[in-house]
C-alpha cells in the first residue's frame, strides 16, 4: 500500500481579512479550509474561493493552479486539526486526504498540513508540501482525534502575546541548532513530540531493551523526553535551521504553526564534542535537508506538545515564499502580517 504525507499551506495578505467587510472568525476560517479541500479533491480550482491572483507552490516549486497534486487527490480522510489565526485572518490545518491509487478503491491515505492566506474571505496564496511516506498518513489516522491540548483554550489571564509565543517556539529551533546542551529549553517535564504521526520522544524501551543513556550514547534517542534530548547535546546532525516562518498564531489556544528547513551538512560537521567532553562522530554522511511544518502548543512560556510533518528534500532548497537572503537565514520571521 502506498501512503502519502502532504503538507499544505495557504496564506493571507499583510492586512487582516477583516479589514474590509465582516470579520472572518474561527468558524469562517475553518469553513474556508473545507471549501478549498472540496475544490482540491474535485481537481477544480474554480470551485475554491480564490482571488484572481492566487499563487500556488508545491514542494517549494511555483505551479499553476490545478497542477501537481490538484490532479491526484480524490477524497477526505479522518484526521483534522485546525490552527485558526483570527486576528490575522489566517488558518493552518493538519489532516488527512486520499490520493488516487490503482490498488486502493478509496485512494491512498494522505496527510496534509494547510495554511490559508485570505483577502476579503478569498484565498490569495497556497503553499503545499507533499510527503509520500509508507506509514506517515496511516500513523496520523491511528491517532484518531487531535491531542486534546491542541483544542483546549488557555485561560484568558494566562494567554501570551503573539510575539512571546513566536519567541518561545523559536527557542526550540535555536536550541536544536546550537546543540551545546546549555541553552534555556522551554519544555514542560511531560512535553511530547510527534513526527509524521509517530512519537519521537518518551518511547518506552522494547521488551529486553535497556533505556539509552545520554552519558554514553552517540545519537539522541526517542526514548528521552524533549528536554533530555536537548541537554544531551546529541542533536548535532541538524547543522542549520533556516527560513523559519511563523505563519499562524492562535493565542486563545496557545498554538504556533511554522515552516522551516533542517539542513544536514555532513563532512566535517559529523565530528563534534558533547557537553560532557566526549568526542563523537555521527550523523548523515552527505548533505541533505528536511522540509517541515511544525506546530507547537505553548502555555506559561513552556512547550507542552509538538506535532511535525517533514519530508526529505534537496540540500539548500527554499520554500518559494522567501527572498534568497531569508531562505538561508536562521532568524525568526512572523509572516502572519500582524
Amino acid at each position: 500500500m502506498r501512503s502519502i504525507l502532504v503538507v499544505l499551506s495557504i496564506a493571507i495578505s499583510a492586512s487582516p481579512a477583516f479589514a474590509q467587510g465582516t470579520p472572518c472568525d474561527r468558524a469562517c476560517l475553518e469553513s474556508t479550509v473545507d471549501q478549498f479541500v472540496d475544490a482540491f479533491i474535485k481537481h477544480d480550482p474554480q470551485l475554491a474561493p480564490l482571488t484572481g491572483s492566487a499563487k500556488y507552490t508545491e514542494n517549494g516549486q511555483h505551479l499553476e493552479l490545478g497542477d501537481g497534486s490538484w490532479r491526484t487527490m480524490v477524497g477526505r480522510g479522518t484526521y483534522r486539526l485546525f490552527v485558526s489565526d483570527v486576528a490575522a485572518g489566517q488558518v493552518a490545518f493538519i489532516g488527512t486526504l486520499r490520493e488516487e491509487n490503482p490498488q486502493q478503491k478509496d485512494g491512498a491515505p494522505v496527510l496534509v498540513a494547510l495554511r490559508l492566506r485570505l483577502q476579503n474571505r478569498r484565498i490569495s496564496e497556497i503553499e503545499l508540501l507533499v510527503v509520500r511516506n509508507e506509514n506517515a498518513a496511516t500513523n496520523c489516522e491511528k491517532l484518531g482525534m487531535p491531542n486534546h491540548l491542541f483544542v483546549e483554550n488557555v485561560p484568558a489571564a494566562e494567554r501570551m502575546s503573539r510575539a512571546d509565543l513566536v519567541k518561545t517556539a523559536n527557542m526550540y529551533f535555536s536550541g536544536m541548532q546550537r546543540n551545546d546542551g546549555k541553552g534555556v529549553y522551554p519544555f514542560t517535564d511531560d512535553c511530547d513530540r510527534f513526527e509524521n504521526g509517530g512519537p519521537s520522544t518518551n518511547v518506552p524501551p522494547k521488551p529486553g531493551e535497556t533505556r539509552a543513556d545520554p552519558k554514553t550514547a552517540t545519537m539522541y534517542s526517542n526514548q528521552w523526553g524533549c528536554k533530555e534530548q536537548f541537554t544531551s547535546g546529541l542533536l548535532h546532525f541538524v547543522s542549520r535551521i533556516r527560513d523559519r516562518r511563523y505563519v499562524a498564531v492562535d493565542q486563545e489556544r496557545g498554538l504556533v504553526f511554522s515552516f522551516a528547513f533542517f539542513d544536514h551538512m555532513g563532512g566535517d560537521t559529523r565530528h563534534y564534542t558533547t557537553p560532557d567532553g566526549r568526542a563523537v562522530t555521527a550523523g548523515p554522511t552527505t548533505p541533505w535537508t528536511w522540509e517541515l511544518a511544525e506546530l507547537f502548543k505553548i502555555e506559561k512560556g513552556l512547550i507542552l506538545r509538538i506535532e511535525a510533518v517533514l519530508d526529505r528534500s534537496p540540500y539548500g532548497m527554499g520554500s518559494g515564499w522567501s527572498s534568497a537572503e531569508d531562505a538561508i537565514s536562521d532568524r525568526a520571521r512572523d509572516v502572519t502580517g500582524r
